[in-house]
């Protein structure tokens, strides 16, 4: 099996599960460290040439960070293209299960029963929160409806301000983010990469949570971990 992953988190759930599978990985794909596979752009600019001169069997997207006509580009040069779509935990889970089983693994990993268990016995949230969850910095963008990070989130305790709004990802001026009035403002590392120098000061007063986007956007090995090391950065937050 010839494996090319076009989702970070896909290519790690992958590297862990089939090792010597994947051939080709975007340049984006940072996980596990060391991965020695032959790099085929970005998300959003992969290079379908290059990815079609490894000779897959499957090449694996997602519906959100993949463009639809590159998928559509190796389709019709002869490519298999499995899309994945991920809007909550439950369904990154039954996803990732699709994933490794067209990837040929045939013994369910430990990692995935593991992260399963955990967040399955999550407790209920003593109280909740809400939040403002940008993604982005000029223009602003945050969380909006039906988003997997939304959903993480949720099952924390934190209901994210902007839950309902129309947009998956709306644009927001920064004045009506700050007069939302959150509990809490989660800044992640990813795709924008907010600081501490980056991204509090936009919000005096207001705490602040530093998190890594790994765990509150990726869907693979790091979900097993992703309750603890996300609770410890929102109980941290500091106006």
């Amino acid at each position: 099996m010839r494996v090319v992953s076009l989702v970070p988190s896909l290519t790690e759930a992958v590297a862990r599960s089939a090792p010597g599978a994947l051939v080709g990985a975007t340049d984006w794909c940072t996980h596990p460290s060391g991965l020695d596979v032959v790099r085929v752009g970005g998300t959003k600019n992969p290079e379908t040439d290059r990815i079609l001169s490894l000779a897959p069997d499957l090449v694996i997207a997602n519906e959100e960070e993949n463009r639809a006509p590159d998928l559509a580009a190796l389709r019709a040069a002869g490519a298999e293209v499995l899309v994945t779509e991920i809007r909550d935990v439950p369904q990154a889970f039954c996803e990732l299960a699709r994933v490794l089983d067209a990837c040929g693994v045939t013994a369910r990993p430990r990692w995935l029963d593991e992260a399963e268990r955990t967040w399955s016995s999550l407790p209920e949230p003593g109280t909740r929160r809400t939040a403002v969850v940008p993604i982005w910095r000029r223009p602003w963008m945050v969380l909006g409806r039906d988003t997997f990070a939304g959903d993480v989130l949720a099952r924390l305790g934190v209901d994210h301000v902007h839950a309902t709004h129309p947009d998956r990802y709306p644009r927001v001026p920064l004045e009506e983010l700050r007069a939302s009035a959150p509990d809490v403002v989660v800044l992640p590392d990813e795709p924008y990469r907010f600081t501490a120098d980056d991204g509090p000061e936009a919000f005096p007063g207001l705490p602040c949570a530093l998190v890594s986007g790994r765990h509150l956007t990726w869907y693979g090995p790091s979900l097993a971990e992703a309750p603890r090391v996300l609770g410890e950065a929102l109980r941290a937050a500091r106006p």
